[in-house]
């Protein structure tokens, strides 16, 4: 008799699946542990409430259960003993008394229904190749960031063939069953969702007589000779089943709770995954102190800070070859030299912070200056001034600079790309999005201007004020900081000269411009004053080269020094 063990008390708080500890067919004991839970706020495992036979498994790595939901289908040990006791019985019972003549006849029919369940039998598994698809992960998508099987491998129902990513998890997705790796249809880097093919499993048959079976039939063909002697048979025959299960039981033990941990496969839940991936730890590598050697966050940073000492002490001994990180910054008291006051870093400058680190240590950043004269687009933007005040706006130069990069982006579209993750291709895009550097009180926000191209100087004065005030008052959503192709940088209303900017990854340059000063400027036969704006232009050295940049920076100063060469 078979039953389904359910989710027991766990609270009002869902967990998710990130282990299956048991499949189809194991014997179990009490207690013994099912499924590993992870919460928001901790794991848990599964145990059975009693022992028996796994016939089937209710649930899947990466499902959401609560208390009540379906866990398994056990047929319970009570059950099987109790069908052992009664089916001695019911043969007895059909023999009993039974003459030797009838015996011998109804003997004539079942020898050739035995048969033909020996030969079935003894016949070669059939094999078939099956489709294996994405479970269900809900309505979202999922990226393929790990592929953990390769064509000709074989692997067993529940082992890991994947890992899917989301925004919230990351998850390994099992083979619902055993079999050999036919074909891979997904690639690395893929967007899935529920349903899409991953891959293709050939899948030996199973055969649809069990052991018993070919034995019940050689026992019917004996030919009888006695009741007696027929009963002293069955009764030596019997005992031999339970011995030789008692034998395949020693041979092969229980389930010890867990998976193996052979190969790559580790127990570590989404989060423990995505720290590893900021620290580029292979969990393989780690130990895990957690119940079944399962990997928390403190197992990577105690392997990370120990990588850590390893590169600092072999550093001290070889110098920077063969140095395993970046030596750290040194934790001082600064409370030693006087009074100190430690305040947190505000949400944005912490996103702030990260992010300039990343571009910094990914981006092989050259800066090319130079200076554009704008004595002629100072005069016409005075002039605008009263147009402007029409039309509800401020007139800065900020406009210009933005009207002159989008011509620029699409007259060298070679500053329009962004690299793809591999290094090895260029996206071109075919729209025009800048972004342009504002500071507020809670840190530095980019706001992008969309199709810059296609506007007004009007148009993009108004668009850059509204953008401005949003980032200064908290309501810039995170769409409105997406999507640039280029930023700006601006420091001209506070002073300085050159600065150089980090570029704002995964563009590939960024335009920094100071305080525009008069500057005497020879003229082939005297000096002029003329108004004189620093530009310092930041690109990635992988997709630009310096001959492009020294380029751009000209043309740009072209373009600021005659506006109307942009309408040509």
């Amino acid at each position: 008799m078979s039953e389904v063990i359910k989710v027991p008390g766990i609270g009002d708080a869902e967990g998710e699946v990130i282990e299956i500890l048991v499949k189809e067919g194991d014997t179990i004991e009490p207690e013994q542990s099912l499924i590993t839970l992870e919460s928001d706020k901790a794991s848990m495992e599964v145990p059975s409430p009693k022992g028996g036979v796994v016939k089937s498994i209710k649930v899947k790595l990466g499902d959401q259960l609560k208390e009540g939901d379906d866990l398994i289908e056990l047929e319970s040990a009570e059950a099987e003993s109790d069908q052992a006791e009664t089916q001695p019985d019911d043969s007895q019972d059909t023999s009993d008394g039974q003459p030797v003549d009838e015996a011998e006849e109804a003997a004539a029919p079942e020898k050739e229904t035995g048969q033909e369940v020996v030969d079935k039998s003894a016949a070669p598994p059939s094999e078939s190749v099956k489709e294996v698809q994405v479970p269900d992960i809900g309505d979202g998508k999922a990226k393929i960031i790990e592929i953990m099987v390769s064509p000709g491998d074989s692997v067993e129902a529940e082992q890991s063939l994947l890992v899917l990513e989301s925004d919230k998890a990351s998850m390994e997705i099992p083979a619902p069953f055993a079999g050999v790796i036919e074909s891979i249809e997904a690639k690395l880097d893929q967007d899935v969702q529920t349903g899409d093919l991953i891959l293709h499993m050939r899948v030996k048959g199973e055969s649809d007589s069990a052991p018993g079976t070919a034995a019940s039939a050689d026992s019917k063909q004996a030919s009888p000779k006695a009741d007696a002697q027929g009963k002293d048979q069955k009764s030596q025959a019997e005992p031999k089943a339970p011995a030789a299960n008692a034998e395949k039981d020693k041979a092969v033990p229980p389930p010890v709770g867990r998976p193996s941990r052979e190969g790559t496969k580790v127990h570590a839940g989404p989060a423990v995954r995505k720290l590893a991936r900021e620290f580029g730890v292979d969990l393989t590598d780690v130990s895990g102190s957690g119940p079944h050697d399962r990997i928390l966050k403190e197992d990577v940073q105690t392997h990370v800070q120990g990588i850590l000492k390893q590169g600092k002490q072999g550093g001290a001994s070889q110098g920077s070859v063969g140095g395993a990180g970046i030596p750290p910054v040194p934790d001082i008291d600064f409370s030693r030299f006087g009074e100190v006051e430690i305040k947190d870093m505000t949400r944005l400058q912490q996103i702030g912070a990260t992010n300039i680190h990343r571009s910094w240590l990914n981006v092989p950043h050259v800066t090319q200056f130079d200076q554009a004269d704008i004595s002629e687009l100072e005069t016409f933007r005075k002039d605008q001034k009263t147009a402007a005040e029409k039309a509800g706006v401020k007139l800065t130069i900020l406009p210009f600079l933005l009207k002159a990069c989008a011509h620029l982006l699409r007259e060298q579209p070679n500053f329009n790309v962004s690299l793809m993750p591999g290094g090895k291709q260029l996206a071109h895009k075919q729209y025009v999005h800048i972004g342009f550097a504002v500071d507020t009180p809670d840190g530095l926000m980019v706001p992008v201007i969309r199709d810059v191209d296609k506007k007004s100087l009007l148009q993009l004065a108004a668009e850059a004020a509204e953008l401005a005030e949003k980032a200064r008052t908290k309501k810039l959503g995170a769409d409105g900081m997406q999507g640039a192709c280029f930023t700006i940088s601006s420091l001209g209303h506070i002073g300085g000269t050159y600065f150089t900017p980090i570029v704002n990854a995964p563009e590939v340059a960024i335009l920094g411009v100071s305080r525009a000063a008069t500057q005497p400027v020879w003229d082939g036969s005297t000096f002029q004053p003329r108004l004189m704006l620093p530009l310092s232009l930041s690109y990635d050295h992988r997709a630009i080269n310096g001959a492009a940049a020294a380029q751009f920076t000209k043309r740009l100063g072209e373009l600021l020094g005659d506006i109307r060469s942009m309408l040509l």
